[in-house]
């Protein structure tokens, strides 16, 4: 075999950075409201105040599917925009591009977990970030949270684990953060920010789903009463929200669910691994670094090897081959070497692990995501609220 195993299903084209990701949902937002500098890429109405919901891991293709779990955002989908996450699928690289407007590439924040090149060893980008690793050192752009908080007041509500997390402080500072414990604590702290002022803009950060999509699959039982939560809850938002305000609710990614005989275990092949002295990434999006000292014979090899055995159930791509795609969007030369310099992209419903460096418990994850597979990219976007009447008064106007 050869590498054109590679190409037996064309890779999918990038996300539409600047577009219609994710990462134009609050520059956007920003637009709506009437601030200078940002671009309505995503055509959202005027209004005077702005709330975006995002729910971690409800594609757009899940939504559709347990629509009947969802009556009253149901009532939405034949309105609702699909647009794209990001590469890779994952939340850290999502809400990166949601905070700052920027592509991974820029950002910073290109895996669940990614090589720093300065330390020589892999730190985690969403809940557990390293010591050594200085969030606004690593993800150095402003925010749109600092961009516009001068301006209109901005407010993050979520859990309290969250506030001041290493992930917040990388690609969400800027905001007011105000806790909930739980989801009624955090509807009502939404519409207590929003009737503050004449004019704000409110992030809910909602988690519930994606919990259970990983612990029992997005198939399950227990995925569809999460949903049935998230949809009471979003009845009720909508319902207080103060005059003037656009609801928005969309996502960082969707889920595939992996069944436990398709979740690998590549570190038992040496041959997948040789030359390589990190991995990184997720199940579905695996980063491999290479031996500096390797020669380009052998990490070609690698990467053959790679293709021969995996190359009909994923896309294996070197590191050039993925930026040249534009999949990380542009890469700042500081970015570059956080990519792995091979990478593996699930196609199939397969999940790849390296359980020396993972505890064996990770392979009972069932809900995945990460990859470029339409279910895992494409996300809601829907309006549960128009802003009415145009206002009278807006910043920058």
């Amino acid at each position: 075999m050869t590498g054109a195993i590679l190409h037996r299903e064309p890779l999918p084209a990038a996300p539409a950075y600047g577009r219609g990701t994710i990462g134009e949902v609050f520059t956007s937002s920003a637009a709506a409201l009437g601030l200078p500098g940002f671009v309505n890429a995503l055509d959202l109405p005027i209004a005077r105040r702005v709330c975006v919901v995002l729910v971690d891991g409800l594609g757009a293709g899940l939504l559709r599917q347990r629509s009947g779990h969802a009556p009253f955002l149901r009532g939405f989908l034949d309105s609702a925009r699909k647009i794209g996450s990001v590469f890779p699928s994952t939340t850290a690289a999502a809400l990166a591009s949601l905070g700052t407007g920027l592509p991974p590439g820029q950002h910073g924040l290109v895996g669940y977990d990614v090589l720093d090149p300065a330390q020589g060893k892999v730190v985690n980008m969403l809940g557990g970030w390293d010591a050594e690793v200085e969030p606004a050192r690593w993800q150095p752009h402003s925010t749109v949270f600092e961009r516009i908080a001068a301006d209109v007041p901005v407010t993050s509500v979520g859990l309290p684990r969250f506030d001041n997390s290493g992930l917040t402080r990388a690609a969400l500072r800027g905001s007011t953060y105000v806790a909930g414990s739980t989801p009624q604590a955090r509807v009502e702290a939404v519409c207590s920010a929003l009737a503050a002022s004449e004019q704000a803009l409110v992030y809910l950060y909602l988690n519930d789903l994606d919990k259970t999509g990983h612990r029992s699959g997005s198939a399950s039982p227990e995925w569809g009463e999460r949903l049935e939560d998230l949809d009471r809850s979003m009845r009720s938002l909508a319902a207080k929200l103060p005059p003037h305000t656009l609801l928005l609710l969309t996502a960082d990614h969707g889920m595939v669910d992996v069944e436990r005989r398709h979740r690998i275990d590549y570190s038992a092949e040496p041959r997948l691994t040789d030359g390589v002295t990190h991995t990184a990434g997720e199940p579905r999006m695996v980063h491999l670094y290479t031996d500096p000292d390797l020669s380009p014979s052998e990490r070609e090899h690698l990467v053959q090897t790679w293709r021969e055995t995996y190359g009909s159930r994923a896309w294996i791509l070197t590191r050039a081959e993925a930026i040249s795609a534009g999949l990380f969007g542009s890469v700042d030369p500081g970015v570059e070497a956080r990519i792995g310099d091979v990478l593996v992209a699930a196609r199939e419903p397969v999940a790849f692990y390296d359980t020396r460096r993972v505890a064996a418990s990770a392979l009972d994850v069932v809900g995945q995501h990460g990859s470029v597979t339409r279910a895992e990219r494409e996300v809601p976007l829907l309006t549960l609220k128009k802003p009415g009447p145009a206002p009278s008064r807006i910043v920058g106007r």
